[in-house]
């Protein structure tokens, strides 16, 4: 059953089982881009070593140049090689800053280049990874997850994680580097001052260490509630024409509301810790600024008049040192409080990562056999022997299911709502597995064989017809991509379509619109038998194929469907009675088990359900047997179970 929007994450279960997520990330998705890692890594380096030179430069040009406190030096070039004029020292100052910010520049796009493909190769891999996954997983994983939680993992999951890789890693190495290069210059500078200015690092990392332990929580219930939101949305979308014609836009748009200011709660609570968190560190930061400022002009001028350092403090500290100083303390500071914001991406990464790998490694109940063979359909004889089946292990919805149906026959299940006729034949298609039993084409069990065999040799085509946004050629031609446009014409006519399309204002180029809202039910019907028409399937199975369209359509499909079936073994279900009256074997299905089989002519003679259910439809309802009614009465309140409700 469809979760509701006032539980848990629904994928909390799968979250809670994922270990190190992040982990994962890279040892999955980081090796096959290692290249394009290593390009941001290795530039984001040099970029910000070049980054630091031009404070260095200043700062030995202030004392060699214009105060003349000492020789001019720079570091790893021998003096030799340095001009001896404070002119030409200038100059080459100058020109090594130049260089330094063009070569920063050039190394700044590769690293970006890198970081934003690292990140955007993974983003495509895992999103098409989760996609593939999900889709493979069995029915009963749908039934308990509503499209939009889905689409989130998929959508603002997905975006998160490459959020990190690219503007989180991409600040993570560049302030690394900083942090590191700047504390390494100005220990070697001036320890003293330096062990001031690095006072505030230890209560930013404990700062951090309790931001982290808070925030991920509320992140994970963010994401949580995001998804009921998206599915919330994706429902009332998906329903306007219902909302509309029930005049309940109120009603909606407080049920709207309501999700919304959950996102809105779980966001501003997670908001409100983050807020409060970046400014702390600020503060902090800003102390180490202010201290090393306060102490360093008070060593530069206590030195300049006495000649001794102040304080506790020995040695000396030029006014070149105690420039370079505050500007590297200034390049400092900034990179310490951004660390929260990398901080707060990773932990928005991390709910996303556990998300997304808790729904990868969900287990597949239908599990293809250790060397599974392919599906080669001769006669179409199937056989359900003995078959049990319950969507959980509380109830059983089907019982004691056998009967055989050769090939080229034409085999009907027809009984009340709830009777089980759709999970019977979802057994077919291996939808599901059975519980118990065994289910049997040309005398092999359909867990002996590949799925994509299994499935490529049935036809469906059921009541809730779904057409993808495209052209009506497109919707014909799935799972049949292949297929010629004369192919694709002569499946429309088999399926007396053709004529309708020919009308359409592009014809069979004509966009349909998302589900095919501009066709009515009984096109979107006979497009759907095209489909199958074109696969030209070994077996057919037809779950209420005209249940929803006028009697007069329903002709026009009968005629489509009885070409279709010819020579083919064929399952049908059916409300309408009349439809399946010609069928070679009828079973009539009660509370999950058959109760009757025969022909028409002999069910009808039995004067059984069947019987009682014709008669309903001829509209002899005043010669039912009372005990009949009854049980429809009871039959109508009882709770479906989902997918089960035929």
């Amino acid at each position: 059953m469809a979760a509701s929007l006032d539980d848990d994450d629904p994928f909390e279960r799968q979250r809670e089982r994922t270990e190190n997520p992040m982990r994962r990330l890279f040892a999955e998705y980081g090796r096959d881009n290692l290249g394009a890692f290593v390009v941001g890594f290795v530039s984001s380096i040099i970029a910000r070593v070049l980054d630091l030179l031009p404070p260095i430069l200043l700062a030995v040009a202030v004392d060699s140049i214009f105060a003349d406190t000492r020789p001019f030096s720079l570091w790893l070039v021998p003096d030799g090689w340095l001009p001896t004029t404070q002119t030409g020292q200038l100059y080459l100052s100058i020109v090594l800053i130049a260089g330094s910010f063009l070569g920063a520049a050039g190394f700044h796009w590769t690293r970006n280049w890198g970081w934003n493909s690292f990140a955007q190769h993974i983003q495509h891999a895992v999103r098409t990874d989760t996609y593939d996954k999900m889709q493979r997983l069995n029915m009963d994983f749908f039934a308990d997850k509503q499209t939009g939680e889905m689409m989130s993992i998929l959508s603002n999951d997905v975006n998160r994680l490459e959020r990190f890789l690219n503007d989180g890693m991409n600040s993570a190495f560049r302030i690394g580097v900083m942090v590191l290069g700047i504390a390494g210059i100005l220990l070697y500078w001036n320890w003293q001052l330096a062990l001031i200015t690095l006072t505030v690092v230890p209560l930013i990392g404990y700062f951090t260490y309790r931001f982290v332990n808070t925030i991920q929580p509320k992140y994970a219930e963010v994401r949580s509630s995001v998804g009921q939101l998206n599915s919330r949305l994706e429902n009332n979308l998906g329903g306007i024409q219902v909302i509309k014609s029930s005049n309940t836009e109120g009603f909606e748009s407080d049920r709207v509301d309501d999700v919304s200011q959950e996102y809105f709660d779980a966001n501003w609570d997670a908001i409100g810790t983050r807020i409060k968190f970046f400014p702390s560190l600020r503060v902090l930061s800003g102390i180490g600024f202010v201290l090393t400022f306060l102490l360093g002009g008070i060593w530069v001028l206590t030195y300049q008049r006495t000649g001794s350092a102040p304080f506790i403090f020995t040695g000396s500290l030029t006014p070149g040192e105690f420039v370079g100083f505050i500007l590297f303390t200034q390049r400092f500071i900034w990179p310490m409080a951004q660390f929260g914001q990398i901080i707060n991406m990773y932990q928005r990464a991390y709910a996303s990562a556990a998300r997304i790998f808790g729904l990868m490694d969900e287990p597949a109940r239908i599990d293809e056999a250790p060397g599974a063979e392919r599906l080669e359909v001769e006669d179409g004889r199937v056989v359900y022997d003995d078959v049990s089946f319950g969507y959980d292990t509380e109830e059983t919805i089907i019982e004691d299911i056998s009967f055989e149906v050769g090939g080229g026959e034409t085999l009907a299940l027809v009984g009340p709502t709830g009777a089980g006729k759709s999970t019977v034949l979802k057994l077919l298609l291996r939808m599901y597995d059975v519980d118990e039993g065994a289910v049997e084409i040309d005398g092999t069990d359909l867990r002996d064989v590949t799925i994509q065999s299994l499935r490529r040799s049935i036809g469906y085509v059921s009541q809730d017809t779904f057409m993808f946004y495209g052209t009506v050629a497109e919707n014909i031609r799935y799972g049949t991509f292949g297929a010629t446009h004369d192919e694709v014409v002569e499946a429309a006519k088999a399926a007396e379509a053709h004529e309708f399309i020919q009308n359409l204002p592009d014809g069979y180029d004509t966009e349909i619109g998302e589900r095919g809202v501009k066709l009515s039910g009984g096109q979107r019907q006979r497009l759907s038998i095209a489909r199958a028409v074109l696969r030209d399937p070994e077996i057919l199975v037809l779950d209420e194929a005209t249940s929803d369209v006028d009697t007069e359509t329903e002709m026009l499909i009968q005629r489509s469907l009885d070409r279709l079936t010819a020579d083919r073994t064929t399952f049908s279900i059916a409300h309408r009675l009349s439809t399946i009256k010609d069928a070679d074997t009828i079973v009539v299905l009660d509370d999950g088990q058959i109760v009757e089989r025969g022909s028409h002519e002999e069910l009808l003679a039995n004067d059984g359900l069947y019987a009682h259910l014709w008669g309903v439809q001829a509209g002899e309802i005043d010669e039912l047997p009372e005990e009949f009614i009854e049980r429809a009465t009871r039959r109508a309140s009882r709770t479906i179970e989902p997918d089960a409700d035929d």
